[in-house]
């Protein structure tokens, strides 16, 4: 196959950029450097298309290891056709290939193999031969063999129509058009295991949809309900159709042998093709359903993880707890710890009053800016608490709430453990919450991704593809922002690209006995990171400390002699090269001609305007150019919503079917996508996305199920 010629039309991109990123891959090149420092070779494709474009090659290349396998076995039988041969080039998918190779397959036993070795092979290619004045079963007695198992004409020609309905099951023509057929036609059906039984899937008792139109959210509702035993989910689909492409095979002019045919049609459609036509089209619909929920999650999770930083700010972490008591940890603005304690604010009256005192005795002897509180088990009761405790202050004090999703996780892990040693992991936890308003990135890196929950069914997912497609997200965001390399934990230097585990604990273990890298330069020092890996990782490690400014930017050090030879050209003087501001570089790249210095310095327009945007902004942060986090300083109760009350909100999770909206009352409310705007839209994604803030009206509210509806139509 023409993997370059395929995947261009593809991916609409010319079939140089394809086989020029099929080389990159090859060569052991990652997919953010490709995407960030090649971008000449590819047309300036972002790291989600490559990486979208890296798996369809991968498909493609396993498509073609099967077809070669699966011609070696139909050779190893001395079948291979020129037929065959041509069939298996057209094939287009693995289904496809699959079809042309079950007529040879080695078989368990099947009411054809049986009827075979009792010798009525002939009398099935009678049959469907038709032979004009042919008596199927006066030939049928011929086959009477009682030693064998056939003791009637009835039974041999029973035997013969299992071997008719057999091959034409085993007709990957016909499979192909029945499975069309079955998408174009059919419909999902759910019924009620126990009618009598409720449960959150009888919205789903009596339910039908079209194949071709379910969303794939409830797609993955009934699985879910099928496998807890709620639900009994089939395919449906009139057998009219199918039947009668099935008949139109029957071009003969014997009436006795049509009838057998059709009944073996018939025979081969309800017992052998449907019920796996069914299972295919599940398969495929489950599939498409968790690729769909996986590209939500893995959206939400990149916007999680992109969060604005709060810079500069002393924090408060309390991780809420009812029995155990409310975990309080005090950090720093670079995340040292500073204190520690335990609050019981959800106990007596005596302990609230003590806890607030411990409180706020914490935030005066630290000046703590924020408190960042975790929405977890007694969040409510915790945030009402530190609301009410605050007001007490003699200056303004904020307080977030943050998703404590994997914060027990990391809290057990070896990290948290090698991390925070002298901490017990119930308070490592809510150090982890403070961290994580600080630098959500650099702290939830440390989290396993599936861990982190800002998805739709998520534990019903093909688990391997699932980490593999968050793990590519966590890279993306990691290498988009950039590593401090003299302050990055080992979590996040194992996202950089081109390090692995051994590498990162090289780096780590050099830094503490040699003191801060001066350079980028003094990573090659590193032992086990030799040229390939400093080549893929360096642009993405950041060096503040280094005497040269460009080693704290973005610019790979491949092109440093030409981002001093642009200054040059653009006449800054020695003067303002050390000093190492550069804000006005793009007017003078303009004013210069940004082609024609392109050309003066032998590079591509993508990787001038590269250099431009690091060096005008040099330490440049992309996530602050997202809305930063809502702070709050009051609280309300559930109760307190009423009916046309305008709110402003934060977005916590973007579903197919909506927005869950945090509006400070501990139970985010729904945004349904009908909701959302006032224009038509296929999916939430395309208007809201996590972390936005957003002004919504309730529509009505349920304290007791704890149900909040919201419109952004007003």
């Amino acid at each position: 196959m023409e993997y370059s010629k395929v995947l261009s039309q593809e991916f609409e991109i010319k079939e140089e950029y394809a086989a020029n990123i099929i080389a990159l891959l090859d060569d052991g090149n990652t997919i953010p450097f490709i995407a960030r420092y090649r971008k000449e070779m590819h047309g300036s494709m972002d790291d989600q298309l490559i990486r979208a474009f890296s798996e369809k090659l991968e498909y493609l290349r396993s498509l073609d290891k099967r077809r070669e396998e699966i011609r070696a076995l139909i050779d190893a039988q001395e079948k291979l056709t020129d037929e065959v041969n041509a069939a298996l080039d057209k094939a287009q998918t693995l289904s496809e290939l699959e079809d042309i190779y079950r007529p040879f397959r080695p078989k368990r036993k099947t009411r054809a193999s049986v009827a075979k070795e009792r010798g009525l092979e002939p009398l099935a290619l009678a049959v469907v031969k038709q032979e004009k004045g042919f008596s199927p079963m006066k030939y049928a007695e011929d086959f009477v063999d009682a030693e064998k198992g056939v003791n009637t004409p009835e039974e041999a020609l029973q035997g013969a129509m299992d071997i008719i309905a057999e091959q034409v099951s085993d007709s990957a023509e016909i499979r192909k058009r029945l499975r069309a057929i079955a998408q174009s036609e059919g419909a999902l059906t759910s019924v009620a295991a126990d009618p009598e039984k409720d449960s959150v899937y009888s919205m789903y008792y009596e339910f039908s949809e079209p194949v071709k139109k379910i969303a794939g959210h409830r797609v993955l509702a009934v699985n879910r309900g099928e496998k807890e035993g709620f639900l009994k989910v089939s395919l449906t689909l009139d057998s009219a159709r199918p039947l009668n492409v099935i008949f139109k095979l029957d071009k003969g002019t014997n009436p006795l042998c049509s009838d057998l045919l059709r009944a073996a049609g018939e025979d081969a459609y309800n017992r052998l093709i449907f019920p796996s036509i069914e299972r295919e089209v599940r398969a495929e619909l489950t599939e498409a359903a968790d690729e769909s929920a996986m590209k939500v999650f893995a959206t939400n999770l990149k916007q999680l993880l992109m969060q604005p930083p709060v810079k500069g700010k002393t924090v408060l972490g309390l991780d809420p707890g009812y029995r155990t008591g409310c975990k309080v940890a005090v950090v720093d603005d670079t995340g040292k710890v500073l204190d520690t304690a335990v609050i019981y604010p959800t106990h007596s009256e005596r302990k609230i009053a003590e806890s607030k005192q411990t409180l706020l005795r914490l935030i005066k002897k630290h000046n703590v800016d924020i408190i960042s509180i975790g929405n977890g088990t007694a969040s409510k009761e915790t945030e009402m608490f530190a609301a009410d405790a605050i007001k007490e202050l003699d200056r303004k004090v904020y307080y977030m709430v943050v998703s404590e999703a994997g914060a027990s996780v990391y809290s057990a892990s070896k990290l948290a453990a090698a991390e925070l040693p002298e901490l017990d992991l119930t308070l490592r936890s809510a150090v982890s919450i403070a961290r994580r308003l600080q630098d959500p990135l650099a702290e939830l890196v440390k989290i396993e991704p599936k861990a982190i929950g800002v998805g739709q069914y998520q534990h019903d997912m093909p688990q391997k593809r699932l980490g593999e497609t968050l793990d590519g997200v966590v890279e993306d965001c990691v290498n988009s922002v950039g590593a401090d390399l003299n302050t990055a934990s080992p979590a996040l230097l194992s996202r950089v690209s081109g390090l692995n585990s051994t590498v990162c604990k090289n780096i780590v273990a050099y830094r503490e006995e040699n003191g801060a890298f001066s350079s980028r330069a003094e990573l090659k020092k590193v032992p086990k990171l030799g040229p390939k890996a400093f080549e893929q990782c360096a642009g993405f490690l950041r060096v503040p400390e280094s005497r040269n400014p460009l080693d704290n930017t973005g610019v790979h050090p491949e092109s440093y002699k030409s981002a001093k030879e642009l200054l040059e050209l653009v006449e800054y003087s020695d003067k303002e090269i050390k000093a190492g501001k550069f804000s006005d570089l793009p007017n003078r790249v303009k004013a210069a001609g940004t082609k024609t210095l392109a050309e003066k310095l032998g590079i591509g327009l993508p990787t001038l305007d590269d250099i431009v945007k690091e060096l005008s902004k040099p330490g440049r942060d992309p996530r602050d150019e997202m809305p930063a986090p809502m702070l709050r300083s009051d609280v309300l109760d559930i109760k307190d919503l009423k009916e046309g009350m305008e709110l402003k909100g934060t977005v916590r999770n973007v579903i197919d079917f909506g927005a869950f909206v945090d509006i400070g009352v501990h139970q985010d409310g729904l945004v349904h996508i009908s909701q959302i705007c006032n224009k038509y839209i296929k999916h939430p994604s395309e208007v809201l996305k996590v972390g936005d803030i957003v002004n919504v009206k309730i529509l009505s509210v349920d304290p007791d199920k704890k149900r909040i509806s919201l419109t952004m139509r007003f």
